[in-house]
């Protein structure tokens, strides 16, 4: 039972991570699967951009599964403020469908969030306090625009956005996406469409009809995986690190396993020998004790299971918020500060066939002793 809820924490906890560092990635910029014009993840420039077509974002709408469709148009500029100066990135957005992927209205702080007609901004708070400047101010966006033009404008700032992830938190500015198109003169162009999807294991799927709907020979379409491909082999091999955590631990169980199956035999010679001599036939006897392991091995999972999921429900709707020295670390890796513990029904599912097959493998110690017992010295207790 204590096997059970080890290995269950343990591997909650390493799901866990891994669905909050995926869940960052595609919650804070990417999305689970990005369109945007062949060549623009090489080379992120405005001149990469691709027409709107808005027939496309509405049938985006009707694919099954996708949760939010949202536009942008991504450059770098210089933010200024009176005498100070920060390279930022700035992103043309419709406010309520950003809201939908990022949560981006939750994160105001100070000020009021975006309508789709605004002339102002949001900047987030690192870029704030580092130029000084506050709700009202005037913050003047210095870059360059579509095909060499240039792009020079000062808008006021409406709100301010705080960020848990630091290099977001440092250099972000929002403005509605016409404003946007304005100010690169890229009038209806978009630099990406970024799409969100209920869940994670339908991405492929929803990939692939997405792929049916445009002009592949233009626009490319790619999934987190692919967006984001560090992010995939920092899992791959925590995840065989952890792996090969969690298999010493099985190794633990089993020698425990072992041990109780041996005492339980050790302890009941003299039964089995008595059985035997009244006529009880061998096979009999090592069905009763294969039910018996059975039995124990099924009441452990059953009871670690049921004390390890209020926890791990609780934990996982009420993530441990890291604090110190670790929660800075976590930032500047670009992760939430968070202890997130995974509900994936393969959690227990795995951890329970794992108990089974070492039961199933241990068990062969007292069937064989019973096959191999000789009644007369067992009753001896030799």
């Amino acid at each position: 039972m204590f096997a059970v809820i080890l290995a269950i924490f343990m591997r909650s906890l390493q799901l866990g991570s891994y669905e909050n560092m995926i869940e960052n990635s595609v919650r804070f910029y990417t999305g689970h699967i990005q369109i945007h014009k062949k060549g623009y993840w090489d080379d992120k420039v405005i001149d990469n951009s691709m027409g709107l077509d808005s027939n496309l974002l509405n049938s985006l709408h009707q694919i099954e599964g996708v949760t939010d469709v949202v536009p942008r148009v991504e450059s770098f500029v210089l933010s200024a403020y009176g005498t100070k100066t920060r390279g930022s990135l700035i992103m043309g957005i419709d406010p309520n469908a950003e809201h939908g992927l990022t949560g981006l209205k939750d994160k105001l702080i100070e000020g009021e969030y975006l309508s789709l007609d605004d002339k102002a901004v949001l900047i987030s708070e690192g870029l704030a306090k580092y130029l000084g400047m506050t709700i009202g101010d005037t913050l003047v966006l210095l870059g360059q625009g579509y095909h060499g033009s240039s792009a020079a404008a000062i808008y006021p700032i409406k709100g301010i956005v705080k960020f848990p992830v630091k290099i977001q938190n440092d250099q972000s500015v929002f403005l509605p996406v016409k404003q946007a198109q304005w100010l690169f003169d890229a009038a209806d162009l978009l630099t990406s469409i970024s799409i969100m999807v209920d869940q994670v294991d339908r991405v492929d799927g929803v990939r692939q009809t997405i792929k049916y709907q445009v002009d592949m020979e233009t626009l490319e379409v790619m999934d987190w995986k692919e967006l984001t491909p560090e992010l995939l082999q920092a899992i791959e091999i925590d995840n065989l690190s952890s792996k090969f955590m969690l298999y010493i631990l099985y190794l633990v169980i089993g020698f425990g396993m072992l041990g109780t199956f041996m005492m339980m035999t050790a302890e009941r010679q003299y039964e089995f020998g008595v059985m035997i001599s009244i006529g009880m036939s061998r096979l009999k006897m090592q069905i009763v004790i294969a039910l018996e392991m059975l039995m124990m091995t099924f009441l452990a999972l059953f009871i670690g299971i049921s004390l390890t999921l209020p926890g791990l429900i609780h934990l996982h709707h009420n993530p441990i918020k890291l604090t110190g020295d670790m929660a800075v670390a976590a930032e500047n890796k670009g992760v939430e500060a968070l202890l997130r513990f995974s509900l994936d029904p393969e959690l227990f599912l795995n951890q329970a066939w794992a108990i089974f097959f070492m039961a199933f493998l241990l068990g062969f110690y007292p069937i064989r002793s019973i096959q191999k017992l000789k009644p007369v010295k067992a009753m001896r207790g030799e």
